[in-house]
């Protein structure tokens, strides 16, 4: 059935110029008080906003349809966001609580695998509720490494991944301990019962939606981040535990324990990390972002450290440092050029959580401790 207003829209051409329109205010969230006015940073700030328009767009309006939906990655090497996990691979497919649907695919050897159905309004509100929630170690998986798996609102005989009334998407995270030798899982998405019907074509009102829904994304996700980046200026240089509760509402993992916060270093200076006490737990790693909480460019600077590629001290701890060059310890974090940013460290699938030790040094005075 058509929409006569969103007809109208497209044929009189307000319906792009409401995109552009919201995409200019997205502009303004770079001109924020507390954000930095450097032209360095100001330029990685509209490049995120180019980031998150290709994701709103590839989202909103190419794989928008939960009839027919398709796994893609939102988040990767220049889509950054949220403090993205450089150890991750993030895909997600739009779905309908209406109906069912089957993931199947192979496990791969990557550590960690997790699928959670979520209530997605980050172009609403920012939040990411998990209405289901299944990783690999609870996977029943095949002797040639294949699985299938249902998401459904009613339970399900043997794998099965339970939807909510509101659920509209399915997230699943890989996480690495070394991408260099582990394989992902090849994973697709159907809806059940799918197998002869056909996508309709775009329609107006599609279009209309779509653009606006990529827009609002744009705006009200840089808007997200950019608050929560201003909110750890109290606690800078310093990593406390973050507010789990809240993690959990913008589309945290539920296996993981997360601490935020900003940094700033001078170009003589270190930031100092002891993790006194490693928990048993599936991995742990620290990264360093840009002041839009985008991971700087893990692809060819080491702005990241896990739990398989940290050096451990005799006695099991582990200390990192952040600084601007080679301060002569084994797990260096590079700055990668900057100045100032924010940083996230995790405990994934542990126990318990662990508090950790920091301080801020002259890279001299570090260096005469080595």
């Amino acid at each position: 059935m058509s929409n006569p207003e969103s007809e109208q829209r497209v044929i009189d051409g307000t319906a792009w110029a409401d995109f552009c329109d919201t995409l200019k205010e997205a502009g303004e969230i770079i001109q924020s008080d507390k954000a930095p006015k450097d032209a360095f940073n100001q330029a990685e700030g509209y490049r995120y906003l180019s980031r998150l328009l290709r994701g709103g767009l590839e989202s909103f309006l190419e794989h928008r349809d939960p009839m027919f939906p398709t796994l893609r990655s939102g988040a990767h090497e220049t889509i950054k966001l949220g403090a993205d996990n450089p150890d991750n691979r993030y895909e997600s497919a739009s779905i309908n609580s209406a109906y069912d649907y089957k993931i199947s695919g192979t496990r791969g050897s990557v550590d960690y695998l997790g699928i959670g159905t979520v209530i997605n309004r980050y172009s609403i509100d920012g939040t990411m509720e998990t209405t289901g929630f299944i990783d690999s170690r609870e996977l029943a998986i095949n002797a040639d490494g294949t699985f299938e798996l249902i998401l459904s609102q009613n339970k399900h005989d043997g794998n099965w991944v339970a939807m909510g009334e509101k659920t509209n998407s399915v997230n699943v995270r890989q996480t690495f301990q070394d991408r260099k030798t582990e394989k992902h899982a090849e994973l697709k998405i159907e809806r059940i019962g799918a197998a002869d019907d056909r996508p309709r074509p775009l329609t107006p009102e599609a279009l209309d939606r779509g653009l606006q829904g990529a827009a609002t994304f744009v705006k009200r996700t840089a808007k997200l981040f950019e608050d929560w980046s201003e909110s750890f200026l109290p606690i800078n240089n310093q990593l406390p535990p973050a507010d789990q509760d809240y993690c959990q509402l913008i589309g945290g993992d539920p296996n993981i324990y997360y601490f935020h916060s900003a940094w700033s270093l001078e170009d003589d200076e270190v930031f100092v990390i002891d993790a006194k006490s490693i928990p048993e737990c599936q991995t742990w790693n620290f990264q360093l972002d840009n002041w839009w909480m985008e991971s700087l460019d893990y692809r060819y600077h080491t702005i990241h450290i896990n739990k398989h590629t940290a050096h451990y001290n005799d006695d099991g701890s582990v200390q990192l440092v952040v600084s601007h060059t080679h301060p002569g310890h084994k797990n260096w974090i590079e700055t990668a050029g900057h100045n100032v940013g924010t940083m996230c460290w995790r405990w994934i699938g542990a126990e318990i959580h662990p508090d950790l030790e920091w301080r801020v040094m002259k890279l001299s005075d570090y260096q005469a401790t080595l």
